[in-house]
């Protein structure tokens, strides 16, 4: 079976696609194993999207930390604080989150088969940046597409040939495993998630809440390309709001550039630099986006929907969809109508 890198995909249970049942539960209980000298930085991003139990529009989620030895830990910058939950909560989770040390670490056998009780149960485990490693090394990755921060790429291929290294991406969907990039990668692979599990409208309250914007997993973990010059950034947003606002029109490169007072071939250069991708696959990623949250929040007939996205009926719609999400939008609807 192929996995998408870094696209939000529910799994279909059923054969025939046009009778997709979704198996779509979501996760409330959420166990996060913190290693000694873990990245300040990691736990920062995972309490901004799962610790705000009851906010308006959230959902409550159960986030518990734990530890090899329950105790007092320090992060990687030095500062203290103390652990006191043990590996057997992981083992009870719905969802393992595996976060990074200040390096690539070997997990110990207790660690090994703890994730690995939990993963046979039936949980997510998801792990960010260096503690890529530490799930590789329990074997489960062998034979999935799996990322970690960019430097470590090629030591993580060479320790793990068994594993599909994907470098420069942001995350890695596997399915039941995601892996995902170092810095700030780790806000949008637990964001993929909650996109992935619970849909686009809670998704879309956890990125109003922590104030950060959606990014597909396929986009570069670094941007090769010099920085925009002065006002093109200023320029490319003004237009980018524009384009949102308007995804019922056509909205061809041409138009945006005009929009934007460049030439085609300008804007586009521009825009990536800005963005990350091209002007088509931006549009086309917004307009799955608003899809989503369409069929999640009304009752409009699948044929309004694809028009208020810019499709000129409800069978290109269902074709985008099913091709970048897996299944078809009545299917979704059905999964994560609220």
């Amino acid at each position: 079976m192929a996995f998408p890198i870094g696209v939000s995909a529910v799994k279909v249970r059923c054969k025939r696609a046009d009778l997709a049942c979704l198996s779509v539960t979501g996760f409330s209980s959420i166990a996060v194993y913190v290693p000694d000298r873990v990245h300040t930085s990691s736990l920062g991003q995972v309490t901004d999207v799962f610790g705000d139990a009851g906010a308006p529009g959230l959902p409550a989620f159960d986030l518990v930390s734990c530890t090899d030895r329950p105790g007092r830990l320090a992060t990687d910058l030095g500062m203290s604080f103390t652990v006191t939950e043990g590996l057997d909560r992981l083992v009870e989770a719905d969802l393992v989150v595996v976060l990074p040390s200040d390096r690539p670490a070997e997990p110990s056998g207790a660690l090994t088969a703890a994730i690995r009780a939990a993963h046979q149960r039936g949980a997510i485990v998801a792990s960010q940046c260096v503690a890529s490693y530490t799930v590789a090394a329990t074997g489960l990755l062998d034979g999935l597409p799996a990322t970690t921060h960019w430097r470590y790429v090629d030591d993580f291929a060479s320790r793990y040939p068994a594993v599909e290294a994907v470098p420069h991406v942001l995350y890695v969907d596997a399915g039941q495993l995601l892996t995902g990039a170092g810095g700030g990668a780790g806000i949008d692979l637990y964001a993929h998630l909650v996109r992935r599990e619970h849909g686009s409208t809670v998704a879309n309250a956890v990125a109003r809440h922590i104030v950060a914007p959606y990014r597909d997993g396929g986009r570069a973990q670094f941007a090769p390309v010099p920085a925009p010059a002065d006002g093109d950034e200023e320029q490319v947003s003004a237009v980018l709001t524009w384009a949102t606002a308007n995804l019922h029109r056509p909205l061809p490169v041409s138009e945006l550039a005009r929009r934007a007072l460049m030439s085609t071939r300008t804007f586009s250069r521009r825009f990536r630099a800005v963005t990350g991708t091209t002007p088509h696959a931006w549009v086309l990623h917004q307009r799955l986006l608003r899809s989503e949250e369409l069929l999640e929040s009304t009752t409009l007939p699948i044929e309004e929907v694809a028009r208020r996205v810019g499709y000129a009926n409800a069978t290109v719609l269902r074709e985008q969809f099913v091709r970048r999400r897996g299944v078809p939008p009545r299917a979704y609807r059905h999964a994560f109508r609220r």
